[in-house]
């Protein structure tokens, strides 16, 4: 199997039963999504299994030395890079914006590309998703969010259009710039 495959096999395992916020969609769609977003825009198996495994040290409580051990240093920095500080001992409302201002800082100050695509590969699944529930659900969508004001997450969606500017020859950054205005607009 090759590095992909693996990552695909932990990232099945380490979500498996968990189920994307307010939903009953298989997260694991998600990391799959975002790693075919990332699959647009380079064929470097590293930063694609990266996509994939994104969300394992924060959400399926996974350790960086496992990604590490199996995937390699630059594979574990890369998820690394997109892991949030979640402040486990606070309530996620009260940290909402600080974890998004220290996404966006870190964003604003990163140099390799590859550490946006993952980002970008991960923001435009989300909004693609959020795209589509709002459609459905209207503002009612908000009330599944941690952060309920539809303004902060327009702030935060449209600064990482900024943050990650340098992809804008990509169609998966068109699509994501697009799809925020849609949302919030």
């Amino acid at each position: 199997m090759t590095l992909l495959d693996d990552a695909i096999v932990f990232a099945i395992h380490a979500h498996s039963g968990q189920l994307r916020k307010g939903t009953n969609t298989p997260y694991i769609l998600h990391p799959l999504e975002a790693a075919a977003i990332v699959a647009s825009m380079t064929d470097d198996l590293e930063i694609i299994a990266a996509a994939v495994l994104h969300d394992t040290l924060e959400d399926a409580h996974i350790s960086m030395y496992e990604i590490a051990d199996k995937f390699g240093e630059r594979v574990a920095g890369l998820v690394n890079s997109e892991t949030e500080n979640k402040r486990e001992d606070l309530p996620a409302s009260d940290t909402w914006l600080i974890r998004k201002q220290e996404t966006i800082q870190h964003l604003d100050g990163e140099k390799d590309l590859a550490v946006k695509m993952v980002a970008l590969g991960d923001k435009l699944s989300n909004i693609r998703s959020m795209y589509r529930d709002h459609l459905a659900l209207g503002d009612q969508l908000w009330e599944r969010f941690n952060q309920k004001d539809p303004k902060k997450h327009a702030w935060y969606y449209r600064a990482i259009a900024d943050a990650t500017v340098e992809l804008e020859k990509f169609p998966a950054w068109q699509e994501y710039t697009a799809l925020v205005e849609k949302v919030f607009s």
